[in-house]
């Protein structure tokens, strides 16, 4: 059951987690599937350097990217994704051609949306503080959303943070059956620092 509600879960996510989180969850599953109901969490601290970003992840991630069309412009989004029992913890990157602050804007309605339409529901995004590595915050949003995804409508919960720094978009979820424990979604979130 919970290989099958994984592989529904991924189906839906790839609307806007492009095709290589599908491989990385899909070879988790397998793992996932002989492990005991809880989840095991082994934090690690993982450097990007490339874009620009440090955060702690429940299990060795896995990386991809791919070319995607936001406002009529192509940019890469990067992605790593680790999982955790029926979790799915990502951060994408997305490269944007420039530093633009309309573009950023875009960029992130379309990653907000396209969570959100995972689960038939609607972007609640609400202001919240991102941490930088050097010391300080800069204004990025967050949302959860609850819903049913996947062919045979399974309940849903994706927590998401969102922002725009330079030439870069991030979006930090996390997808569930359920609603994670407090203390592992924030270990997650506020792990995330930007360079």
């Amino acid at each position: 059951m919970m290989v099958f509600t994984q592989r529904l879960l991924m189906k839906r996510l790839f609307s806007v987690f492009p095709h290589f989180l599908h491989r990385a969850v899909c070879a988790s599953v397998a793992c996932g599937a002989l492990l005991a109901c809880t989840p095991s969490y082994d934090w690690r601290t993982v450097m990007n350097n490339d874009d620009g970003y440090e955060v702690t992840l429940p299990a060795k991630p896995r990386s991809d990217e791919r070319k995607i069309e936001i406002a009529g412009q192509s940019m890469t989004m990067r992605m790593q994704t680790a999982e955790a029992g029926d979790a799915v913890f990502a951060v994408g990157t997305v490269v944007l051609p420039s530093a633009d602050p309309q573009l950023q804007r875009a960029t992130l309605d379309f990653l907000q949306q396209g969570l959100a339409r995972n689960v038939n529901a609607r972007p609640d995004a609400r202001a919240t503080q991102i941490d930088l590595a050097a010391g300080g915050r800069v204004l990025g949003s967050e949302m959860e959303v609850k819903g049913e995804g996947g062919a045979k409508r399974e309940s849903r919960t994706i927590q998401a943070r969102f922002v725009a720094r330079g030439a870069h978009v991030y979006q930090l979820a996390i997808v569930s059956d359920k609603t994670l424990p407090r203390e592992q979604a924030e270990q997650f979130f506020t792990s995330f620092k930007l360079f």
